[in-house]
């Protein structure tokens, strides 16, 4: 009999000091504010109500609410990280639901904002561009920023059918105004591809290898908003002018697809360093080709101020 008598005893000295721990538990969760508040506000839930649902109860008063009792996302403390509890009290049943707290839902837009930005070769800084951090130090600049904002918010009407051409010296910021418009345009959920035009031409030289070359044209026919930065800066082949660069821009001229670019050089300027190719050849008639597409998917913009490399 002794092992019985001990294990009962056992049981009896685990059982009352569960019974204290439940009380003490209880007591603590009813005098919690929030808790309070939700019972004077149900005055039909009875003491055997609350006992019932007491665990639901505690599950919503030990979480934070909102973000207030967490330092950060990663270190988010309750069941679900990255989501806040909510009470629901119908006649005399508790439940709880959970929905996004505002940190998981500012890092899933942030997300989803990025998702709508795809880039080739583009530094990080100019992706995250705003135009908030433009610095307002020239007219000319301010026209610019102005044509950029009109943009987006012409966006979706006629007005919208053509890019922007950015041309000014080195190191005025035309890049970082591609960016500001890019995430602009991201909050619109509008996509955009934004490719720097050396790197752009090596990609497709090297799509020949691997027979990508016609997926990758297709991709930058058909996206939404074609950002292409620097050109002029690279040393273009006549097949590349002609048959990746051309017609890219017939496609998206004869869709009314917007092109953004950014060059050292006006369009006058362009048309001449066009008109020689890699091998040494001029040819003035397919370069002049090129420069109508370009006037035909963007507007000139020109862009001075201080050089912000030096």
């Amino acid at each position: 009999m002794e092992p019985i008598q001990t294990a009962l005893k056992k049981w009896m000295r685990e059982s009352k000091n569960f019974q204290e721990h439940y009380q003490s538990m209880k007591q603590a969760i009813l005098k919690d504010p929030e808790i309070q508040q939700i019972l004077k506000q149900n005055p039909q839930l009875t003491d055997q109500d609350i006992s019932k649902h007491l665990m639901k109860l505690y599950e919503y008063q030990s979480q934070s609410k909102r973000c207030q009792d967490c330092p950060a996302l990663a270190e988010c403390k309750n069941l679900v990280p990255g989501y806040s509890p909510l009470i629901h009290v119908a006649n005399r049943d508790v439940r709880i639901t959970y929905e996004m707290c505002p940190r998981k839902a500012q890092v899933e837009a942030q997300s989803k904002k990025r998702s709508f930005i795809s880039s080739l070769y583009m530094p990080r800084e100019v992706l995250e561009a705003t135009f908030e951090e433009v610095d307002m130090d020239d007219d000319q600049r301010l026209k610019a920023i102005g044509y950029a904002n009109n943009y987006v918010e012409k966006w979706g009407t006629k007005e919208a059918e053509k890019g922007l051409y950015f041309h000014g010296p080195f190191g005025v910021g035309k890049t970082f105004f591609l960016g500001a418009v890019a995430n602009d345009l991201a909050n619109e959920g509008v996509s955009s591809l934004v490719i720097y035009m050396p790197e752009f031409v090596r990609e497709m030289k090297s799509s020949l290898q691997d027979n990508s070359l016609n997926k990758k044209i297709e991709q930058f026919k058909t996206t939404p908003v074609l950002m292409l930065d620097d050109i002029g800066a690279e040393s273009m082949s006549s097949w590349f002018r002609d048959e990746v660069l051309g017609a890219i821009l017939q496609y998206r001229m004869m869709e009314r697809l917007p092109v953004f670019f950014t060059s050292n050089y006006t369009l006058k300027d362009l048309e001449k360093h066009l008109m020689t190719n890699n091998r040494g050849d001029v040819e003035e008639l397919k370069a002049g080709r090129i420069i109508e597409r370009i006037k035909q998917v963007s507007i000139p913009v020109p862009v001075h101020g201080q050089n912000r490399r030096s």
